[in-house]
């Protein structure tokens, strides 16, 4: 999760994340070296006297201010559609759970199975215990069993919301009456949080998300004792 005073992104704990977080490296490091020359020319024009005529009117040179923005723009169109088509792509899901978002508060129901859902509150200031994030911690975790693909379908009760969770490259809308779909993969093992990220109403900083990857055998286990307690 985010600490104080970070500047850059969450740690990726999924392979779409991956691929943004080295997108997002790519992007930057073409606009550092664009806003370099351009800072460079206005320096240069604004601190000498000199006047180099064939910069002035050249044929040439307009060739190169025209071609070259072309090329800089395909490299950073072909990449960003590559991982846009990436982040569409569900393939056979091992899990499915459906979330719904209520003024304030997340359900979800893990769709493969008969009677296994429950509703996700987030816990009061006054009832945490050490260790635990305020407005960031859930009475009830979403769990998932790791290295394995995910579909969350995501809808809404009442009013728009938007279930995300940055670290795992995920973000969609909660529309009431749509059914909208997302996927990922959690890559490693751990508790990943996220909030809505739509106003949605007065306690919209209220509804916090967590996801929490476990291994496959620990996901069947929690699952029986959520079952036997349904």
């Amino acid at each position: 999760m985010a600490h104080p005073t970070q500047l850059g992104f969450q740690d990726a704990a999924s392979p779409v994340m991956e691929e943004l977080l080295h997108f997002h490296d790519h992007a930057l490091m073409i606009v550092f070296l664009i806003s370099t020359l351009v800072l460079y020319i206005i320096v240069a024009m604004v601190s000498t006297k000199l006047t180099n005529k064939y910069i002035l009117d050249s044929q040439e040179i307009e060739i190169v201010w025209t071609v070259l923005p072309a090329v800089i723009l395909v490299l950073i169109a072909l990449p960003s559609l590559r991982i846009l088509y990436l982040m569409d792509e569900i393939n056979d899901p091992h899990l499915t759970i459906k979330a719904m978002g209520h003024q304030w508060y997340w359900s979800y129901e893990y769709t493969d199975y008969e009677d296994l859902g429950f509703d996700s509150y987030m816990i009061p200031t006054q009832d945490l215990i050490p260790g635990q994030f305020r407005l960031l911690e859930t009475d009830h975790r979403m769990v998932i069993p790791m290295e394995s693909p995910i579909r969350v379908l995501v809808s809404a009760e009442d009013v728009l919301h938007s279930w995300a969770v940055p670290s795992l490259g995920v973000k969609m809308d909660a529309v009431p009456g749509r059914l909208n779909q997302t996927a990922f993969i959690a890559s490693r093992p751990g508790v990943f949080y996220g909030q809505c990220s739509e106003i949605c109403g007065a306690n919209h900083s209220f509804m916090p998300i967590v996801v929490e990857a476990v291994p496959l055998e620990h996901f069947e286990s929690w699952s029986s004792l959520m079952l036997q307690d349904a």
